[in-house]
């Protein structure tokens, strides 16, 4: 998981709520059966599965030691965090509503507990959708990646300390700069004693800059995406979500974030951490912009972090990030297989669960390593023989990497072929396919309705998406219908079809974030967009530069709007030692840390949180005046009208109604 996008409230704890979809006065109709169609292509794949074998199922159980008594997690105010039996019913066959792929998947990924490792190692599984991996130290816990929340972090800490008895947290590590590997930190450690120099929090090197500012700009999107891909709102369940491949799901808690007092910058670096030998390996650039493995040398348990897991991978996230480079990728999982891997009896990630002995280990991450380097030289190959993205991406999913057809940890459970092979192109040559009539396309609205046009209208329309329905082709029904549906939004009848047509799209799926999306779709179409919101505490919003806040506060500008232009605003924010300016323009609104305007039209003194209230809040500038410790003079109704020029925070949008 990542951050949510910039927003705020009045308390300045930013936030992003989804507007509620419009009152229903019946209940809408529940989810669709299983046709005949998804009944038999369930049957298909599962013959076409590999040999069940042994490793998943006694690796994934091997070492349990404990787990809650009580499987609810509560946040202070009584609200649930997570549920530890949230997938209890994942047990014998596979209804014909889940893939039995994924049914499969997700027996293994369901087991939440203590784990032993090894000795001296431990892992904290099924709390989130990510691993607390725990290492005993000279006095105390090294903690390497403490869950995305602070009340998940907080209960598996509960759990570690009365099963193997209690100690403080000598140490912390983050991973990589993603949410749900340092979220959690408060629930495992205070920061008083990080600032007294008794605990140590390591990162790797450019830590801060990506856990603060790598989904600032396009937050808003990514945030509504996000609910897609990881079927928030949907209730886990045979028609419901299945987890979300590499875990089962995100913690509702509390975010926060400890800087680190440490950086890692290269491979081979160590670190000998209350008594322990860590060697680490930089593998930034690939899952994550800032990303370390760590080899504990004592015990020859290397920890792969999110670069190897029990599925294939995101080279782009359904929910939308800056494409990862394949290659890179590649090149790092080759690096652990021969230099790290040979050394270690255990392989261990932050998501999933271990590889146990050396041979086992090297093979497991070989395989990945293979995985994605066909990944990205087959489609670089067929680029350059000129097909398109979305050729490759059906050529490439025809035809699975040779020699990985029986290790399952290949398969697409999060990330899939298909939509990995367009990451890869789009990484080199971005969406245009240089077909000139995809140059300057209609938009989607303009483009469905001279198409319903073209096909003979609604009930033409209809008529085709029913055959193609009945036919199984559940790919070409929604591409008419969500056209239908783009023409004619209050078409009830193509809303409820498409819905379906969805829904055995996200039971065919073996990947989890691709049942996802369908399944979440089909629930907008059938209950309207619900209401959501994700929340970045004050740590994250403290973390977060002045300029990022500003570069942010810019996307909102809207230039077509009436008001006065070309004048400046100077900030001081003397609780930061701060300085900054806003250059208001015709076409822009560019911000600047560190310098001020030489005359400004107004001028505005206080603490960070009053820039926060204007910017983000919109707070009134005469209401702003009155906090404690602020005053603004200059041109004030100029000020009050660039306030109002600023967009309001993002509150969701429709995806699949126009």
């Amino acid at each position: 998981m990542k951050l949510a996008s910039l927003g705020a409230s009045a308390a300045l704890v930013l936030v992003i709520a989804a507007s509620t979809g419009a009152a229903q006065t019946a209940p809408p109709p529940g989810p669709a059966p299983a046709s005949e169609a998804t009944r038999a292509g369930q049957r298909a794949a599962a013959k076409a599965l590999p040999p069940e074998g042994t490793r998943d199922a006694a690796d994934s159980a091997r070492g349990f030691l404990a787990t809650r008594k009580e499987p609810l997690i509560l946040a202070p105010d009584g609200k649930p965090v997570w549920n530890l039996d949230a997938y209890a019913f994942v047990t014998g066959p596979a209804p014909e509503t889940v893939n039995p792929s994924l049914w499969r998947h997700v027996t293994h990924l369901k087991r939440h507990g203590l784990f032993e490792v090894t000795k001296n190692v431990w892992q904290v599984r099924g709390f989130d959708v990510s691993n607390m991996t725990v290492i005993r130290g000279s006095t105390g816990w090294i903690i390497i990646d403490p869950l995305t929340t602070i009340e998940a972090a907080k209960a598996a800490m509960e759990l570690v300390n009365a099963t193997l008895g209690a100690r403080p947290v000598s140490a912390v590590l983050y991973s990589h700069s993603h949410g749900d590997h340092f979220g959690g930190v408060r629930g495992v450690v205070d920061e008083a004693e990080v600032t007294a120099g008794r605990v140590a929090v390591i990162a790797p090197e450019g830590f801060m800059e990506e856990a603060t500012s790598e989904n600032v700009i396009a937050g808003g999107a990514m945030a509504r995406r996000a609910a897609y891909q990881f079927g928030t709102g949907l209730t886990p369940g045979a028609t419901g979500q299945m987890g979300s491949g590499i875990g089962l799901g995100l913690s509702i808690g509390t975010l926060s974030l400890i800087p680190p007092t440490d950086t890692i910058a290269a491979t081979g670096e160590t670190r000998v951490v209350d008594g322990v030998s860590l060697e680490f390996q930089i593998v930034s650039g690939s899952e994550a912009p800032a990303e370390f493995n760590v080899f504990i040398q004592p015990e020859k348990t290397f920890l792969a972090a999110e670069i190897a897991t029990c599925t294939l991978h995101n080279i782009l996230t359904p929910r939308g990030a800056k494409v990862r480079d394949a290659r890179a990728w590649a090149h790092y999982l080759d690096e652990a297989a021969t230099r790290y891997a040979p050394q270690a009896d255990t392989v261990i990630s932050s998501h999933c669960w271990p590889v146990f002995g050396r041979e086992a280990g090297t093979a497991w991450l070989a395989a990945q390593r293979d995985n994605y380097r066909w990944l990205h030289d087959q489609t670089v190959r067929r680029m350059n023989r000129g097909e398109t993205m979305a050729e490759i991406a059906e050529a490439l999913e025809a035809a699975p990497p040779p020699g990985n057809s029986t290790e399952w940890s290949t398969r697409g459970y999060y990330g899939t072929i298909s939509h990995n092979a367009k990451a890869i192109y789009q990484f080199y040559l971005g969406w245009y396919d240089a077909v000139p009539a995809n140059l300057h396309a209609y938009p989607p609205v303009e483009r469905a309705t001279k198409l319903i046009e073209a096909l003979g209208g609604a009930e033409r329309t209809l008529a085709l998406a029913r055959g193609a329905m009945a036919a199984g082709d559940y790919r070409w029904s929604s591409d008419l219908l969500q056209s239908l549906v783009f023409a004619e939004p209050a078409n009830a009848e193509a809303k409820a079809l498409l819905a379906e047509s969805y829904e055995q799209q996200g039971y065919k799926a073996e990947s989890a974030i691709w049942r996802n999306q369908f399944l979440a779709a089909a629930n907008d179409l059938r209950r309207g967009r619900a209401q959501s919101s994700a929340v970045q505490p004050t740590d994250l919003i403290a973390a977060l530069s002045t300029q990022e806040l500003l570069d942010s506060a810019a996307t909102r500008f809207a230039p077509e709007t009436p008001g006065p232009r070309n004048f400046t605003v100077a900030i001081h924010i003397p609780d930061r030692g701060e300085t900054a300016m806003l250059e208001v323009g015709t076409q822009a609104m560019i911000g600047r840390a560190g310098v001020l305007p030489d005359k400004p039209a107004v001028t505005i003194r206080g603490p960070r949180r009053a820039m926060l209230a204007l910017l983000f809040v919109k707070v009134p500038v005469e209401t702003v005046a009155k906090m404690p410790g602020v005053t603004i003079e200059g041109d004030l109704a100029a000020l009050q009208s660039l306030v109002d020029n600023l967009d309001p925070l993002p509150h969701g949008f429709d995806i699949v109604l126009p």
